[in-house]
């Protein structure tokens, strides 16, 4: 679509334009489950980075200067921060999860509004992240898996046919859409779209938010969200919906700049209460384009009551000790915990008080730790949608059974392995990472072991009279050493300050 339909709608439409034109500013979110802002801030400052803090955005940043791509950091790659634009961070606070709560992301890959909420659940309730496409998954998975968030349920199926029954206190529709609020990304030019496009993605569009409140418990909220500046994929999708759905439109009040929702667009007339949705053009906040309006679950006659009395209750169960479709039997399964827990405490320092308020699940052989006291999955039907996984892989056994912790338990774990620790500096590391074996730092050590960085645990060795070999995976070992590398050369890199975001983040 053309941009200039927009202009009698934006006020002021000089700024519009002129910061659609310019390049976006990389900004970054604080993983604030895991470091406090102004300690992440702090550390990249002695890197040479300038950060400013968002008004408005608590745990946001905007990169101003730096020596290299922020995302080419060890933070980056602990899971300390995720690169986010800063429209899409106003979404998650509005949501309004609170820990404890059922929460689901419809359309939840890759990952940056899903995780922003985990993070405002501090991990605590069932946070279920749903995604049709097995590709954005797998970028999903890596984001949560970096991030380290333990209450992340990843289902893969298509949102409009979402199992029912079980109800959720939140549901976040980031439908997909055509697009305009990314132009920047094209240099002003917003996405081109065919006609059959169009007509196909309000379908698709409609068809989520109408799911999503069904999937919503009466007194609940649904909250809407595209990166679109077209009416017809916005307020006309609501308004359609508040003339037959049981829902009236919450009135969104903004912590930033922003303007408000449509009631007329040339010859479309809309519900007056679309006011009080919000739409954020490139200029509010030196961003992307949103359009978010939130929806109240009111109660239709005859519905179970919203009192946590009705019959999809009983369909929030205590997630078993066997991952749903594993033919384990649930003995084993409990012995391999034990023995994974044994180890843990014994090679690793890993006590029980560590790993609260984590449970164990094991999957095809393998034990994963989670935060879930509940999940709906039992009462779902057999059908095309897929649980994917839960939590973090946490603990893997050898062929003679041996506990042997994951990387992603190692360095969740931080600070908590005590013992099993071999410090390495930086031409030790890179030699690990090409796979090299290096002589022992101390003969007594066999077995596998945390590799620390700089103070900080980044992976999983394993040591034999042969010398210390790296057990992070190559394709995590490729990006550690760019780190490394990029880090230990210094100086400014030509470019925008900050870089662009790696192929996991989400950037809208």
């Amino acid at each position: 679509m053309i941009l200039e339909r927009y202009r009698p709608v934006i006020a002021d439409w000089a700024d519009f334009a002129a910061a659609a034109a310019r390049p976006e500013p990389t900004v970054l979110r604080v993983r604030t489950g895991r470091i406090a802002p102004d300690v992440l801030r702090d550390r990249l400052a002695a890197q040479g980075f300038r950060l400013r803090r968002l008004e408005g955005m608590p745990a946001f940043f905007q990169v101003e200067e730096g020596p290299h791509p922020v995302s080419v950091t060890l933070e980056h790659w602990l899971g300390l921060f995720y690169v986010q634009q800063a429209s899409t961070g106003v979404a998650a606070p509005l949501l309004g999860a609170e820990p404890g709560e059922r929460v689901l992301d419809l359309c939840a890959a890759p990952g940056g509004k899903t995780t922003h909420v985990a993070d405002l659940m501090e991990d605590r309730g069932c946070l279920v992240a749903a995604d049709v496409s097995e590709s954005r998954i797998r970028g999903l998975l890596g984001n949560v898996y970096r991030l380290g968030h333990a209450n992340l349920l990843v289902v893969a199926g298509d949102g409009r046919e979402f199992p029912e029954g079980a109800r959720f206190d939140r549901v976040l529709v980031d439908a997909p859409c055509s697009g305009e609020g990314t132009l920047r990304r094209r240099r002003g030019r917003p996405p081109h779209q065919s006609a059959s496009f169009r007509g196909y993605v309000t379908r698709v569009q409609e068809e989520l938010l109408r799911k999503a409140i069904r999937l919503t418990r009466p007194g609940g909220t649904t909250l809407y969200v595209t990166c679109t500046f077209a009416p017809e994929e916005n307020e006309a999708i609501v308004d359609r919906v508040l003339r037959d759905e049981p829902v009236d439109l919450d009135p969104l009040t903004l912590p930033v700049p922003h303007a408000p929702g449509l009631t007329a667009f040339e010859d479309l007339r809309f519900d007056p209460r679309l006011e009080g949705a919000a739409r954020i053009y490139p200029h509010h906040l030196d961003s992307g384009g949103l359009f978010l309006a939130r929806l109240r679950r009111m109660e239709r006659e005859g519905e179970s009551p919203s009192d946590g009395s009705g019959p999809e209750e009983a369909l929030w169960r205590r997630p078993p000790s066997v991952f749903p479709g594993d033919d384990l039997d649930p003995a084993e399964a409990e012995d391999l915990a034990s023995r994974a827990r044994q180890s843990l405490e014994s090679d690793f320092g890993i006590g029980a008080d560590d790993l609260k308020p984590l449970r164990p699940i094991v999957r095809g052989g393998r034990l994963w730790l989670h935060a879930l006291e509940e999940w709906p999955l039992e009462g779902w039907p057999r059908g095309s949608w897929r649980p994917i996984s839960v939590g973090f892989r946490s603990v893997e056994f050898d062929s003679r059974g041996r506990p042997r912790p994951t990387n992603d338990l190692l360095q969740w774990a931080g600070a908590a392995v005590r013992r099993g620790v071999l410090d390495v500096d930086e031409d030790a590391l890179l030699g690990l990472l090409g796979r090299d074996a290096l002589p022992l730092p101390d003969a007594d050590v066999r077995g596998p072991v945390a590799l620390r960085f700089r103070g900080e645990v980044v992976g999983r060795g394993w040591a034999t009279r042969e010398g210390l070999r790296s057990e992070v995976p190559k394709a995590r070992a490729s990006d550690l050493e760019n780190v490394v590398r990029t880090e230990g050369a210094g100086g400014p890199v030509p470019g925008p300050s900050g870089g662009a975001p790696s192929s996991r983040e989400e950037g809208s």
